[in-house]
């Protein structure tokens, strides 16, 4: 299985990425045991079917490492040269508290070794509390790191559009944001997409397919107790649809994508990441990968080599317009993490 052209994007002048980003956070411990053989069996296996960029983070428990042991095995079978095919993008996320430059330096050098690398293709920096301004000391020394050819990028993760503007206003140079974005959650339409659009930073989207809940599976269904819920990110993307509206303008909403992805002959997946992935300043949607445990390669590549129509998009607003306004009842990108 090939994808299209299409599935590529630079993210950077020098980094192209796949624009369905394999999520690792299913290997953090909530979503079902992994074993580590398996699993680099299947990044092996999502590698060579042309999804090449992971996303990853130093607390998504053997993320880093299960990247460093996937790049040795494809050096081995195809030679070192491969490895540049690869685009790992890792997280960090510290605990609040004084950032000095030993402290982030170390930080870097973890993820680096484990992920068996010399330098990080994209840092992506998370901070818990904006009432403490060591966010800023730790991006700056993160800008020298970077300067010294130990961080190829840096990028934010979940930072509302007021905290970017004042590290870009700093001079920090950041090429990503990597924020929740769905049919539901459009919060980053109202202020990020706009402000990144004119400062050229582009959005990694995660949260597309509601963790599964936007699709077929779920059509038709009474709404289910959390009992049913056998992953942390059913959980998480539920409460959120409660939020937006709750089950019954979902099951709306469901009904319209389907008759959608009928006419396109693919997924309702297909079409929650398809409209995401056609939003100013999108780069790419981050979509879980459950390694060894499920796979869904052959379904995602089903995202290329379409689009969307002024009726698709006209039908999915009819529901839409009928849900409340996250951005009020939430607030602005990432500030679900700091309530």
């Amino acid at each position: 299985m090939a994808l299209s052209a299409s599935s590529r994007f630079p993210l950077t002048a020098d980094l192209e990425i796949c624009r369905l980003l394999n999520g690792m956070w299913q290997v953090s411990g909530a979503h079902g045991a992994i074993e580590p053989g398996r699993a680099v069996e299947d990044m092996l296996a999502y590698h060579g079917a042309g999804f090449t960029t992971w996303d990853l983070a130093d607390h998504y428990g053997p993320a880093e490492d299960l990247v460093g042991a996937f790049r040795r095995r494809l050096a081995a079978a195809r030679g070192a040269d491969s490895l540049s095919e690869i685009q790992a993008f890792t997280k960090w996320v510290p605990y609040p508290g004084p950032m000095t430059r030993r402290a982030v330096e170390d930080a870097v050098d973890t993820s680096r070794r484990r992920m068996g690398v010399d330098r990080l293709d994209l840092l992506q920096f998370h901070w818990w509390d904006y009432a403490d301004a060591g966010y800023l000391d730790a991006l700056e020394h993160l800008a020298d790191l970077r300067e010294e050819g130990k961080i190829r990028h840096l990028g934010l993760t979940n930072f509302d559009t007021e905290r970017l503007g004042l590290i870009a206003g700093r001079g920090v140079a950041i090429v990503s944001n990597q924020v929740q974005y769905s049919l539901i959650d459009r919060r980053p339409e109202i202020r990020m997409a706009p402000f990144c659009r004119d400062h050229r930073i582009t959005l990694l989207a995660y949260g597309a397919v509601l963790g599964g809940l936007l699709s077929e599976q779920w059509l038709g269904r009474p709404e289910p107790h959390r009992a049913e819920f056998g992953t942390a990110s059913l959980q998480k993307y539920k409460n959120m649809i409660d939020a937006w509206s709750g089950w019954p303008l979902f099951q709306e909403l469901l009904a319209v994508l389907k008759n959608i992805a009928d006419k396109h002959r693919v997924g309702i997946a297909n079409v929650g990441m398809r409209y995401v992935l056609d939003r100013p300043a999108v780069a790419g949607v981050i979509v879980g990968a459950r390694l060894g445990l499920a796979q869904h390669r052959a379904a995602n590549a089903r995202v290329f080599g379409w689009s969307l129509d002024d009726g698709d998009l006209a039908l999915i607003e009819t529901v839409l317009a009928r849900s409340r306004d996250l951005m009020t009842v939430i607030g602005d990108c990432g500030d679900e993490y700091r309530r």
